[in-house]
């Protein structure tokens, strides 16, 4: 997958991504639409902790600082561990025509929903930035998907440890049984640094129009494409940390990264470089991308819900977060790739992506193929 200015420009740069109300976690106390003058635009995100904190602590104090009078409410969906309900309560909203809870939602079900029609349609119209994001990002996002940042999956490595990294997944394979208990992944429906891990060995066997299909559509038929690389996983559970141990999310994994209890494990691109950055993880601690294949990556998407019955304010906020500035925020705050050209990001940022490589960044599964992957690998993965 080639994506070109901004996406397809950074995999090597790193190297050198509900339950409304009770099972969700809020970051205001606010809710609903606001009151009096103050427009309320509610988003919700289906991610990780630095997402959440990307919203809450600098795009959306930047977006009221900017617009007095609104005001940005941020709810959690930790790991997207309820994007099944998050849909169902979607759809139902758009076929009864009633208020879906929030108004800009954050997840990797974005295209699912634009397929579905379930989000308002987003052209350069309306979302003026999207003229200058190459066409096929904002293709996979659907009619209504918007790209607005990127990451892709690295294998971070202790050079205390590993003074050469695998260079291949086959070089990776051999690496985790020469040295057991130094390497873990996280549960693939707990993050996606695992499900990258996952798809990529599973590609490993599978032919490449079948995997094509299994990106931009839904065939359970070509399911059993997964049966080697499933075995090839579940064979790994001698090796892996403490026998087995499959960390609950990304976080987790860069813990016992930072804490030495491992020694290598797939991280997101974004998530490690600002560990690395403020100390959380020792700077011996290494990333570098693999080949043949290497890990996926690509886009995250926004989406605005067809019955928000904030659209005006939506559109607003997400106009704003595709400016310059705010693509500039986030790569600073959370280390991720911008949606916009390179060359509209300051000099300094733009000084960050000048020897990045575009061919590293490969395309991840169909959210329902995902959703059934991550079933099958509780199925077939874990235990002796």
């Amino acid at each position: 997958m080639k994506l070109r200015p901004a996406f397809g420009a950074v995999a090597a740069v790193v190297a050198a991504t509900l339950a409304l109300g009770g099972c969700a976690k809020s970051s205001t106390a606010a809710q609903g639409g606001g009151a009096g003058d103050v427009k309320t635009v509610r988003v919700f995100i289906s991610g990780d902790t630095n997402i959440q904190k990307l919203w809450a602590n600098d795009l959306g104090p930047a977006f009221e600082k900017a617009n007095p009078g609104y005001k940005v409410q941020v709810t959690l969906d930790l790991h997207g561990e309820h994007d099944a309900q998050t849909m169902a309560k979607l759809s139902a909203s758009v076929a009864q025509k009633k208020d879906p809870g929030f108004d800009v939602v954050d997840g990797g079900f974005v295209p699912k929903a634009s397929t579905a029609n379930l989000l308002e349609p987003a052209d350069s119209s309306k979302i003026s930035a999207l003229a200058d994001i190459p066409a096929d990002v904002v293709k996979a996002g659907g009619t209504g998907g918007i790209p607005y940042r990127g990451s892709s999956v690295l294998l971070a490595y202790d050079t205390k440890a590993v003074p050469a990294p695998p260079k291949t997944l086959d070089d990776l394979l051999a690496w985790i049984k020469a040295h057991p208990g130094k390497f873990t992944y996280n549960s693939p429906k707990s993050g996606g640094s695992g499900g990258s891990f996952v798809a990529t060995v599973l590609d490993k066997y599978v032919p490449a129009d079948a995997r094509q299909k299994m990106t931009v559509g839904y065939d359970k038929g070509l399911e059993s494409n997964w049966d080697q690389g499933f075995a090839t996983l579940h064979g790994l559970n001698p090796y892996v940390y403490q026998k087995g141990v499959y960390p609950n999310g990304n976080q987790q994994v860069l813990d016992l990264l930072a804490n030495g209890q491992i020694s290598m494990a797939p991280v997101w691109s974004d998530m490690f470089t600002t560990a690395v950055a403020n100390g959380a993880i020792p700077a011996t601690v290494k990333s570098t991308q693999i080949s043949d294949p290497s890990f996926t990556g690509g886009a995250a998407y926004l989406g605005i819900p067809a019955n928000s019955p904030s659209k005006d304010a939506a559109l607003k906020l997400v106009n704003f977060v595709e400016q310059p500035e705010q693509q500039a925020m986030i790569v600073k705050d959370i280390s991720g790739y911008p949606a916009i050209s390179i060359d509209k990001l300051p000099q300094e940022l733009q000084a960050k992506f000048a020897n990045a490589d575009t061919n590293n960044l490969r395309k991840g599964y169909f959210d329902s193929m995902t959703k059934d992957l991550n079933q099958l690998w509780d199925q077939k993965v874990p235990g002796k």
